[in-house]
């Protein structure tokens, strides 16, 4: 090769080397200015997108993932995009992206609880002194410092407390309250220094660091509540620096319970501090106008699981009803357990996983107890008792029931399966003898217990017996029934015996002085004015008024099975019988209360809450408060649709599905749907 070659060779390389890194530099660069450019492409799009729309609302949507996680749990959700204003006492309702200045968002509970009246439900009835302004806190703030010398109320009040803290720590988002689950919780003892982990408040966020809640019982050591218990409290703060004292006083554990469940409902959620608020000051002084407030749910038609039981008897507790009267057995099905006679259940209940043991009834009665309410049980009789009875004949025993599923039933009972219990054989007193016995010791002391007496139906009796005078032979039972019942109770009557109203209730043999009639029919009828006239004390649960199951339809072909039209808490909390009839002091009385019914024949447990609630808790407020509204055609007050709407969020905070009252709207603007 020449050198004139190689020469030429060396530099066309180097020529071709210079060349490549020529457009590799060029090729970087380029690269470089394109991320350049797609950089800033992006910042101008997303600094036009938060200056279209402010930090607020891209904050909502970045956090609506965290909302939905606890959807199933806590289904209120938040409202970010809403503030509201107490103007004219009532809170109206702003857009906070577009309508405000910049002012910190105010939610609509915490504007609800500090605008207008005292947002407690039932409303307090003596005296209420409260400020408009709120403290934040955290439920980690609370503890009890409790003050009795009667350490069955001390016990069972630490319980209660127990339950205080978990509901708002439920109203706080920090855990889920499932009521299936605490019945073991609550069987458990609480040491006396018993309090909550130490105030993760620090004062720049709180307003609340130590929340005392000081409790005194002072006068009885009765966990056994009865119609001469003193159920009044009072309730009152104080605030020293970042320390507040909640006091409560009462005279018992069921008047200090009650304070309690009236503290719960002076606090809520404020969702924009992700904190609790209390009003920063509060004087009430309370007392029920009624002794007897009650709910009755049969349990026979359809059977309901003890989870739902519990909710249920939660509900009660929120709306100050003290009786929960458990229709236990009827022709269709006889879900109890019985020591003693176990076929009742082996034959009439709908499976074995259908029924009620000792343990089941425990389960419900010390839930109950703990927030304030007595377990009535009832074994219907004589009528509404077939299936579970047909064993007798196997057993030796002859027929313990007639006419059980007897053909064609309209002639024979009220609805189907027919049954009723024999009245002339002494094993059927001595089985029911035993049932009370069971049931007695599982519920504890009681002033009153429910006999049954519904729908009797003479036809039936009259096809076996040569009797001329059949009412004749209902009075032998229901006194024979009487005398059982006092037996089983360790030879002491209860001091009433209650039985359902019908027309064999005005034959002249029952003890007026004992037994109390719990009235069904309706309002209007002359029942109402009779019985009362005849010296009989009465509980009212008129079927036009209080019977929950009514505006549902027929569910059978034949005969009479709907009672239309439906209900609405309207109707239940407008209904005041006493004022109707025009009843005398004296003779007022004679009305020891009243109870809503829900008869299942179309509900089990899917629908159990929202058929009951926020209905039942209309007549808690009917019966604790006893407002004035004599003219029954007035329009309940703008304050009471307010303070249910809220009372109505509060239950489905706390885990049970209150059907709706209105349409959001209505809630979010009070007064535009009148």
């Amino acid at each position: 090769m020449s050198i004139n070659g190689s020469f030429s060779t060396h530099y066309t390389s180097k020529f071709r080397y210079l060349l490549k890194m020529a457009l590799t530099v060029s090729l970087r660069k380029f690269l470089f200015l394109l991320l350049s450019i797609t950089a800033f492409i992006v910042f101008v799009f997303y600094w036009s997108q938060t200056t279209l729309k402010p930090p607020s609302i891209i904050t909502t949507f970045e956090n609506s993932l965290k909302t939905r996680v606890n959807q199933d749990h806590f289904s209120i959700p938040t409202e970010k995009t809403w503030t509201y204003k107490c103007e004219s006492d009532k809170c109206v309702r702003y857009h906070y992206l577009t309508e405000t200045n910049g002012e910190k968002r105010v939610p609509f509970m915490t504007c609800s609880m500090t605008c207008g009246d005292v947002n407690v439900w039932p409303h307090p009835t003596r005296r209420v002194g409260v400020l408009s302004s709120s403290l934040k806190f955290s439920v980690e703030s609370l503890q009890l410092k409790m003050s009795t010398s009667f350490h069955e109320v001390d016990r069972l009040y630490r319980k209660s407390f127990h339950v205080f803290l978990r509901e708002l720590k439920q109203i706080q988002k920090i855990e889920f309250f499932d009521h299936a689950k605490v019945a073991e919780n609550e069987r458990q003892s609480f040491n006396p220094e018993d309090k909550v982990k130490p105030s993760k408040c620090v004062k720049s966020h709180c307003d609340i660091i130590n929340f005392i809640v000081e409790v005194h019982v002072l006068k009885s050591g009765n966990v056994h509540i009865d119609l001469e218990t003193d159920e009044s409290y009072n309730l009152t703060s104080t605030l020293d620096n970042n320390n507040m004292v909640a006091k409560i006083t009462a005279n018992t554990f069921f008047g200090a319970r009650h304070g309690l469940s009236t503290l719960q409902q002076l606090i809520w959620y404020d969702e924009e501090d992700d904190l609790l608020r209390i009003l920063s000051r509060f004087v009430i002084n309370d007392a029920p106008k009624f002794k007897y407030r009650g709910l009755m749910l049969d349990t026979s038609r359809n059977y309901f699981s003890v989870d739902s039981i519990k909710r249920t008897l939660a509900g009660m507790s929120y709306a100050k009803l003290n009786r929960f009267h458990w229709h236990l057995t009827d022709s269709q099905s006889f879900p109890f357990v019985s020591k003693y006679y176990p076929e009742l259940a082996a034959y009439g209940a709908y499976s074995d996983r259908e029924t009620y043991t000792h343990e089941d009834v425990q389960e419900v009665v010390e839930y109950a107890k703990i927030r304030g309410i007595q377990v009535i049980p009832e074994i219907d009789a004589p009528a509404h008792a077939g299936n579970g009875w047909e064993w007798g004949p196997k057993k030796g025993l002859g027929d313990l029931s007639l006419c059980i599923n007897q053909q064609p039933w309209k002639f024979y009972c009220g609805e189907p399966p027919c049954g009723q219990l024999n009245p002339k054989n002494n094993n059927t007193y001595l089985i029911l003898q035993k049932l009370y016995e069971e049931l007695l010791n599982l519920t504890g002391p009681t002033d009153y217990f429910h006999l049954g007496g519904d729908e009797v139906n003479l036809e039936c009796w009259g096809q076996y017996f040569n009797e001329t005078d059949l009412r004749g032979l209902w009075c032998d039972f229901m006194l024979q029934v009487m005398n059982r019942l006092k037996i089983a109770n360790k030879n002491v009557m209860p001091k009433f015996v209650g039985v359902w109203s019908s027309g064999l209730t005005s034959t002249r043999c029952l003890p007026k002085s004992q037994v109390a009639v719990q009235v069904w029919g309706g309002s209007t009828w002359t029942e109402n004015y009779d019985l009362i006239e005849n010296g009989f004390n009465v509980i009212i649960s008129h079927v036009d008024a209080w019977y929950l199951d009514c505006g549902f339809g027929s569910w059978r072909q034949t005969g009479d099975a709907a009672c239309s039209p439906y209900r609405t808490w309207q109707n239940v909390y407008k209904h005041k019988p006493w004022e109707k009839m025009r009843l005398d002091g004296m003779r007022k009385k004679q009305v020891l209360g009243g109870e809503v019914c829900l008869w299942t024949e179309q509900v089990d447990e899917n629908g159990l809450d929202n058929r009951l609630w926020p209905r039942t808790a209309a007549l808690g407020e009917r019966l604790w408060t006893d407002p004035d509204d004599d003219n029954s055609l007035d329009p309940i007050p703008r304050e009471v649709f307010i303070r249910m709407s809220v009372f109505r969020n509060r239950l489905v905070e706390l885990g049970l599905k209150a059907e709706p009252m209105f349409p959001k709207y209505c809630q979010q603007n009070p007064g535009e749907c009148e």
